[in-house]
This record gives C-alpha cells, sequence and structure tokens, in this order.
C-alpha cells in the first residue's frame, strides 16, 4: 500500500474577514495524481497556497510525511520535499530556460547536471530550447519549465496550479501526461483545475471543490455519472 504522504484535517483558509476555505480535509499517496476540481473562485489556489505556507490566515492540521507543518514557513516545507507551481508560469524572463532550471536546484555540479539531463528528458522541447531566454518561450514551453523548475529539488509532493490554463488541447495533454510520469516514479501531485477533462485524463482521483468546500470525490469513472461534476465546475 503506498505511503499516506499529505493528510489534512480541517483546514480554513481566510484572505481578511473573507473565508476562502473552509475545514478541508483529504489526503494524497505517493504516486498518486489527485486533482482538485472547481470553478473559477472556489478556493482551490488559496488552499494550495495555505499547504505550501504562502497565505496567511490559515488555520487546521496540515501533515507531510508524518510531520506537522502547518507552523513551518514556506521555505521549510519546501526543504522537506513539497514542489510549489503556481498559476501563470512564474518563470524568471531575462533568465535562459537552463538558468530557470538552475537556479532552483541546491545539488552539487554533477548532480545538478544529472537531474538536468532528467528534465530534458521529461521535456525534450526545453532540451531545444535551454540557450532561449524565458521571455522568448511559447505559453506551453514556459509552463513544462515552470514544472521542471519546481521538480529541479526532486521534491515528494508537486502542488500544480492550473497547468493547463491557456494551453491548446495538444499542448494541455502533454502537460497531464508529465504529471503522470512524476507520479509513475513515486511523486504525488496534487494539481488544481478549471479544465475537468484535462484534470480526469491526468488523475487518480479527484476532489470537488465549491464555495471553499470540498464537496465530493471519486475516481474520473465516478464523477463522470456525478451530476454534482457540472454544477461545480459551473460554479453553481
Amino acid at each position: 500500500m503506498a505511503e499516506t504522504l499529505l493528510e489534512v484535517r480541517g483546514l480554513s483558509v481566510f484572505h481578511g474577514r473573507v473565508q476562502a476555505v473552509e475545514n478541508a480535509g483529504f489526503t494524497v499517496a505517493s504516486g498518486d495524481v489527485v486533482a482538485l476540481l472547481g470553478a473559477n473562485g472556489a478556493g482551490k489556489s488559496s488552499l494550495l497556497g495555505a499547504l505550501m505556507g504562502l497565505v496567511r490566515g490559515s488555520h487546521g492540521e496540515i501533515r507531510f510525511a508524518g510531520q506537522a507543518i502547518e507552523r513551518l514557513p514556506a521555505r521549510r516545507r519546501s526543504r522537506l520535499g513539497i514542489g510549489y507551481v503556481p498559476e501563470g508560469r512564474r518563470v524568471f524572463p531575462g533568465m535562459t530556460a537552463e538558468e530557470n532550471l538552475l537556479v532552483a536546484s541546491r545539488d552539487n555540479a554533477d548532480a545538478r547536471a544529472a537531474r538536468l539531463a532528467e528534465m530534458y528528458e521529461l521535456f525534450p522541447r526545453l532540451g531545444e530550447r535551454r540557450d532561449a531566454a524565458a521571455w522568448q518561450l511559447s505559453g506551453g514551453e514556459q509552463q513544462m519549465l515552470a514544472i521542471a523548475r519546481a521538480l529541479m529539488p526532486r521534491p515528494r509532493l508537486l502542488l500544480v496550479d492550473e497547468p493547463t490554463l491557456g494551453l491548446s488541447p495538444a499542448l494541455a495533454a502533454v502537460v497531464t501526461g508529465v504529471l503522470r510520469d512524476i507520479a509513475a516514479d513515486g511523486a504525488a501531485v496534487l494539481l488544481a483545475e478549471q479544465n475537468a477533462r484535462a484534470a480526469q485524463a491526468a488523475c487518480d482521483r479527484a476532489l470537488l471543490m465549491r464555495l471553499g468546500s470540498l464537496v465530493g470525490e471519486g475516481t474520473p469513472q465516478e464523477l463522470e455519472a456525478d451530476e454534482r461534476l457540472t454544477t461545480v465546475m459551473m460554479g453553481g
């Protein structure tokens, strides 16, 4: 049985007086891809930000690999093995693609070179564009770069916010396929998505989020017949 890597209990997130997430609870196991599905404004980004330690005003229990981390700053959570890909492909535009990757590594030169080679195998297009400035990359290439940069430190858990946003169906399929490859290597992936079709193609299990609350979960097959999926994705 796969190890339960992330365990969340009673997690609530506030932005000032506004509650963005209410009493969320779920688990993610090693090797799993779990999708967090919901319309814009459902609270998905706030939940991921709280897991990474980037959002103030969160309350509840977050355990990673058996350790309570809810009081730890983001940098400590990163060093424990949590990677984060924010919405919007926030790459360093003035650096080359390869420099974006190198800056994320804490390894020695030999290990860093080996990890670069692994990223170029995972994303062949990045290998072809390694010397291009990040601002010159296409939207899909920038998304690949953002994911690869988060993978450079070898996280055990990868949090990914809206990875297919603005991508063509073909590029979205490439990105979600890579997420499956990452999980096949033993890491866990939790992705927030508005694109239910793309997310369901990648995930083992999906959590439905509406107005800050988790309102259902299931496998992609189970959710196909669940009327709540349509309601949630429409923001109703």
